[in-house]
């Protein structure tokens, strides 16, 4: 069965080309397990590729959660911080990371279109393959095998029949030799002798066609059948090979693909960090904070050998004015000349700064301008329809637009005089601001026509503003203000007496003439009842029956450690 063996074996690479059906002949067993592990290894392999894949998808997930936590909210503080280079600079980097993560979500599609999915029809297609050639190589292998068994077997019936034949034969020899055996018993043996011959030659006949047979059968299935079976094995094994090379060409091809776009990313990332400029930036500090008030002067000396306590009576201040100490009544009855606005302000932001209030305005007006553009569009739109319904009634009825101009008229006319009033209050604030800016006219406010009122301090005017601009002693306002307080008259009636929270002492003059403040004369010590609640107000107390509202940047306020601890300052 096994002979000339030795001749298949061939080495594969001093022939350059190796083929299984000749080299591996005798190796079928070991062939199926290999071939088993080859699609194993795919299997494996695609196994590697979808969790890369899954990677990918929760890599960009996260980036993009991570980008969107950072993402300024609307309406929101963190808006107003992207006036400044380096917080746009971020957004741009956020906006850039948000893409990056796409790119990640392109290499996870891409990897299950053209791999996870490719792969796992090939494995189908690869295990039916495997299991065909295997199939027809049992058949095979069976068919030679069964071959064989024939050969075996009409070799031991041959070998089996000589041997009686050579028995027969020896009996006969043995009874043609006795004289005393018949003639009749020498003849029998000798038929027996003949007919045992030949059923061993038959034997042998059919021995010999077996063989023949079988050679013939074992000649075709090792040099045709099982090579062309193992051939087709080692072609489909070759073909997995390739498949899974272009496999990993494929992965690579997918992450360099992305490759140009990421680097775009990384440029827009670094094109942010470039835009930075932070001379801007620290000037975008000065135009939002910047009040827009000059800064105090020079501290008068304070004598401490004159006495320590104005009042009232003894200051040609409040004398000169010819008013008496008002009555506890008036004082508590109308203590606040403005209205304290939980909200975003008055509507004329006159609780802002003056370069403040001024920003705010200007903002105003052009959100105001936008929104009438708007609507003066939508007018001449649907002026434009109508005459195209004149044009042609069969479009369309054209007094059926008329309501809906009529209505965006009146809203035209309202932006209009909304903007005629924010511009008269921006005009407002700039005059002051021209006033403050120059000298000439801003040394001539330190005096006023009221001759009579000692100034004594050059550097703290009656006219001055608080340095939060929440208030300023304008008479051409006082008015105005007046009017307004009649909103709340009453807010203090019926009121217990405060408690004194601390002392202060005043550092400028400052004539309270609209209701719910009180005078104060330069140096005068007043005790403080209600600390300023950031609108640049102090409630102050002289005595039981005058108290009234100063401002905090005229006075140095001393709190009583036991009431609101030991703060100090202008």
């Amino acid at each position: 069965m096994h002979r000339n063996r030795g001749s298949f074996g061939r080495n594969c690479t001093e022939t350059m080309s190796c083929r299984w059906g000749t080299e591996l002949w005798d190796q079928f067993d070991n062939l199926e397990k290999h071939t088993h592990w080859g699609i194993e290894f795919v299997e494996r392999y695609t196994k590697f590729v979808k969790e890369r894949s899954e990677i990918e998808i929760s890599y960009a997930k996260q980036i993009r959660n991570l980008s969107k936590k950072y993402q300024p909210k609307k309406n929101s503080r963190e808006e107003d911080e992207y006036k400044y280079t380096s917080c746009r600079a971020f957004l741009m980097t956020l906006n850039e990371l948000n893409d990056y993560a796409g790119q990640h979500e392109v290499i996870a599609e891409n990897l299950t279109t053209h791999i996870i999915c490719e792969l796992t029809r090939y494995i189908q297609e690869l295990k039916a393959e495997r299991k065909s050639h295997f199939h027809d190589g049992r058949r095979a292998q069976q068919h030679i095998e069964n071959s064989w068994k024939q050969l075996e077997s009409s070799k031991r019936r041959f070998e089996r029949d000589c041997k009686e034949a050579d028995r027969a034969q020896q009996y006969f020899d043995k009874i043609d030799a006795d004289i005393n055996v018949t003639k009749a018993d020498v003849e029998k043996a000798r038929q027996q002798a003949q007919l045992k011959h030949q059923v061993a030659e038959d034997s042998k006949n059919e021995y010999l066609t077996y063989l023949q047979k079988f050679n013939k059968e074992q000649n075709e299935h090792y040099y045709s059948l099982i090579p062309h079976i193992f051939q087709k094995i080692q072609e489909m094994e070759e073909k997995r090979i390739e498949k899974v090379g272009e496999s990993m060409k494929t992965y690579a091809e997918v992450n360099r693909k992305v490759l140009p776009i990421v680097s775009k990313c990384l440029d827009g990332m670094t094109n942010a960090a470039a835009s930075i400029e932070p001379t801007m930036d620290t000037k975008q500090v000065v135009e939002s904070f910047k009040s827009g008030f000059e800064p105090p002067g020079d501290v008068e000396v304070e004598d401490y050998s004159l006495s320590m306590r104005r009042t009232v009576s003894e200051s040609s201040y409040l004398n000169s004015r010819g008013e008496g100490k008002p009555s506890r009544s008036n004082s508590r009855g109308k203590l606040w000349p403005f209205k304290r606005n939980k909200g975003s302000g008055p509507e004329d932001c006159s609780h802002l700064p003056p370069e403040q209030r001024r920003k705010k305005l200007q903002a105003k007006i052009n959100d105001i301008n936008k929104e009438l553009q708007k609507e003066v569009d939508q007018r001449d739109a649907l002026t434009k329809m109508k005459d195209v319904y004149v044009r042609n009634p069969h479009m369309g009825d054209p007094n059926s637009v008329d309501p809906r101009l009529e209505e965006i008229g009146q809203d035209i006319d309202k932006l209009e005089l909304d903007s005629r009033k924010y511009e008269a209050w921006l005009l407002e604030v700039e005059t002051r601001l021209a006033e403050k800016s120059d000298p000439h006219r801003r040394q001539s406010g330190l005096y006023d026509s009221n001759a009579t009122t000692p100034v004594n301090n050059n550097c703290a005017p009656v006219n001055r503003e608080s340095p939060d601009g929440s208030y300023t002693e304008d008479h051409s306002t006082e008015h105005h203000l007046k009017s307004r307080s009649t909103d709340f008259d009453d807010d203090f009636d019926d009121e217990d007496p405060l408690p004194t929270i601390g002392t202060c002492k005043s550092l400028y003059p400052f004539e309270g003439q609209n209701e719910g403040t009180i005078s104060m004369a330069e140096g005068e010590l007043l005790y403080v009842i209600e600390e300023d609640k950031g609108d640049g107000w102090t409630r102050v107390r002289r005595n039981e029956d005058e108290e009234g509202y100063v401002p905090t940047s005229y006075i140095k306020v001393f709190f009583d450690t036991n009431a609101k601890g030991a703060m100090t300052y202008i």
